[in-house]
């Protein structure tokens, strides 16, 4: 039997759907959309049509979608976009930009701060409470008038907590900063508006949209000017270089398309079995177990617990039947915490144990409650063998 999947947080399988709609485009559908001939013709009304999906997902216009190869291409290309597209005194290389971001980003945005930074940009990294949660207040201590981009991501990947982005973004504007979120983990569990968001740039991930892999999208408000991160010749309007992946940019349409009809029912669903999941370990295990991130500013489907006294790596290894992530990494026996735990202020001797599961379309409630009792037997059985040990040690 395969193992339970409860990993939806680091990738998500095709759907069914998804894999239909891009077939044709992979085998007779295969002209380049640049192309002025009918086989370029229906390449372009696919990518055109896909281009609307997305939009109408995020509540925004069509030609505000640029497509990506995936997540980390769009925050790429939203952070130095933005960045090389401020004029400067000192050439295009004199970065003097402000942008302020926080401790609990995906790498694709504190990444790629660092390397701006190494190029003179000023880089104010924000700290979060112990539920990852970036304060409001710490965001108009941090802006000034030099600040051109504030990068917040909307959901986190690890914890799930909602960060409070329309404020932020208030906040932004009031001082003539442009703001940016990362919506990749957040895009067909919870509503995502733009408009109800007042952000100026969006990233999305196909891949945790039950697209595939390799294609993803940027939203870039209409007035926001940025440069090409990837130069060439004038595809994507000129925004983004290189012949469009239309077998892949029609299945994130169709991927779109499917979060958007399927909302809100689809939240509640998957709250309803992390919170299933969550109570019976509660029951099962008391104390014995301690939950990572806000416990009800969260995303619906994610689940980040500490299995007190345990590793969670090891923990995992134990239970093969069940498929998820860690918060720690154990290296030679010595066990790391991941930065988003570490900025949350979490102790690093209950950290270690910290195991994320996140479910997904496609999780039955049957899984949910044979994951619950592999996990409380299997942790129930090393803090056993733990007592054991240390009696006779």
């Amino acid at each position: 039997m395969a193992p339970i999947y409860l990993d939806y947080n680091a990738t998500t399988p095709l759907d069914p759907a998804v894999v239909e709609s891009m077939t044709p485009y992979l085998r007779e559908h295969f002209g380049n959309p640049s192309s002025t001939h009918e086989y370029g013709r229906m390449a372009h009304q696919a990518v055109e049509k896909a281009r609307t999906q997305v939009a109408e997902l995020i509540g925004a216009q069509p030609d505000e979608i640029v497509f990506t190869g995936g997540g980390t291409e769009a925050s790429n290309h939203a952070l130095k976009g933005v960045v090389f597209a401020k004029p400067t005194d000192g050439g295009p290389w004199a970065c003097d930009a402000h942008i302020i971001t926080s401790a609990v980003e995906h790498p694709a945005t504190l990444q790629t701060c660092d390397f701006l930074k190494r190029l003179g940009c000023k880089i104010t990294v924000l700290h979060v409470d112990r539920y990852g949660l970036v304060n409001p207040g710490d965001v108009t201590k941090a802006i000034d008038r030099k600040t051109t981009l504030l990068s917040i991501m909307h959901a986190n990947n690890e914890v799930g907590t909602i960060q409070p982005i329309k404020e932020i973004a208030a906040i932004a504007h009031e001082h003539g900063a442009l703001i940016h979120t990362d919506a990749a983990q957040s895009l067909g569990k919870i509503p995502v508006d733009i408009n109800e968001l007042g952000v100026d740039l969006l990233s999305v991930a196909g891949h945790k949209l039950y697209a595939p892999k390799g294609v993803g999208a940027l939203y870039i408000r209409r007035g926001v000017k940025l440069e090409p991160l990837i130069h060439g010749a004038g595809h994507e309007s000129g925004r983004r270089a290189g012949t469009e992946n239309v077998p892949y940019v029609v299945g994130l349409g169709m991927a779109c398309r499917i979060a958007r009809e399927s909302l809100p029912q689809a939240s509640e669903r998957l709250r309803a079995l992390r919170d299933r999941l969550w109570n019976h370990l509660q029951t099962g295990l008391g104390d014995q177990i301690i939950l990572n991130g806000h416990p009800e500013r969260r995303l619906p489907n994610t689940l980040n617990v500490n299995f007190v006294g345990h590793s969670g790596a090891e923990l995992l290894q134990k239970v093969p039947e069940i498929a998820a992530s860690t918060g720690s990494a154990c290296h030679e026996g010595h066990v790391t915490l991941s930065p988003v735990l570490d900025a949350m202020g979490v102790s690093p001797d209950i950290g270690r144990g910290a195991v994320r599961l996140s479910v997904g379309r496609f999780t039955t409630e049957e899984e949910i409650d044979r994951a619950a009792q592999a996990l409380m037997v299997q942790a129930k059985r090393v803090s056993v063998g733990q007592r054991l040990k240390s009696w006779f040690s």
